[in-house]
């Protein structure tokens, strides 16, 4: 199963969250072939040592969401390198970037019990 998440991972995450979707609202990291005014961090989870941030994103309204997490991986050394001047941390985790999937999912789980209420 594994640990229980901790409050400093919890802490972490969310700083780690808000400096990122901050970042990205001021283009601050200069994506190339990117607007990434667009991305909404939803979630940020952190492994158990701190070392690697998986930063859940997702474009404005859900368009070409794989491309978009496709160059966030691709350039994701800029962006930690601007995360960088923003947060003081004895190790600057690893960010890895993922396709934020819970709104698909939300909406399959509404429409069946639409479906079944029927």
């Amino acid at each position: 199963m594994g640990r229980p998440i901790s409050q400093r991972q919890l802490r972490v995450g969310e700083m780690i969250k808000q400096s990122l979707g901050m970042i990205f609202l001021k283009n601050e990291a200069k994506v190339p072939n990117l607007e990434t005014n667009t991305i909404t961090v939803t979630e940020v989870k952190m492994s158990q040592d701190l070392k690697i941030a998986k930063a859940f994103v997702l474009p404005l309204g859900g368009k070409d969401a794989d491309e978009a997490v496709n160059i966030l991986k691709e350039f994701s050394f800029l962006i930690r390198k601007v995360l960088s001047k923003k947060i003081s941390m004895k190790f600057l985790p690893k960010i890895l970037f993922a396709k934020d999937e819970s709104f698909e999912y939300a909406e399959k789980i509404e429409r069946l019990i639409k479906q079944t209420n029927k």
